[in-house]
């Protein structure tokens, strides 16, 4: 497939100007490296944006968003505890305690007591934020597709294996780079 020139956002140089620029001041650069590098950040800048207005639509944040695929990912009946979502996002207790009210508020998910130890909370998710969840899913499978219209099936096969090895490596090199996952315990 031939290069393409990228389209760089207002004010943003190309990636080609932004890779001379870094070859000027650090000679030890690798370029090819730094394409790919970043290419990656700004594609998904760009996707979290895409998504963030997608989300919007529907009157929920990026935040909200975050916390109902957490709940569905969790399994049926989309129970957890604060704790355990504070976790799974990387947030602090508190911060995870403002987003479950504000949520709960909305009403996205429920929180409750837990029938066999009244001391711990439970956070649920609700019909209507399920609701939420699966037009969100609809609208962000509609933009993926469009991304990855280009892609031959056998290209997209080998973009996910390569970026899941790259997703790897970082895992294993930079175990706490998914958030405060260690620390909350």
């Amino acid at each position: 497939m031939p290069d393409t020139p990228e389209t760089p956002g207002p004010d943003e140089p190309s990636l080609e100007e932004q890779i001379a620029a870094y070859q000027r001041e650090f000679q030890d650069l690798d370029p090819q490296v730094e394409k790919v590098v970043s290419a990656l950040g700004r594609l998904n800048r760009r996707m979290n944006v895409a998504y963030g207005r997608q989300v919007a639509a529907l009157g929920i944040s990026n935040a909200e968003w975050e916390v109902l695929k957490t709940l569905v990912v969790s399994g049926a009946p989309y129970r957890l505890g604060p704790g355990e979502l504070a976790k799974r996002l990387g947030l602090t207790p508190a911060a995870m305690t403002h987003r479950i009210d504000r949520m709960a508020g909305e009403g996205l998910v429920t929180r409750d007591r837990d029938e066999n130890n009244r001391v711990r909370v439970i956070v649920e998710l609700t019909d209507e934020g399920r609701a939420k969840w699966l037009e969100a899913m609809r609208m962000a499978s509609s933009f993926e597709e469009d991304l990855l219209q280009d892609l031959a099936p056998e290209e997209r096969t080998v973009l996910g294996d390569v970026l899941i090895r790259l997703l790897r490596r970082v895992e294993d090199t930079q175990p706490d780079a998914g958030g405060r996952l260690t620390d909350l315990e």
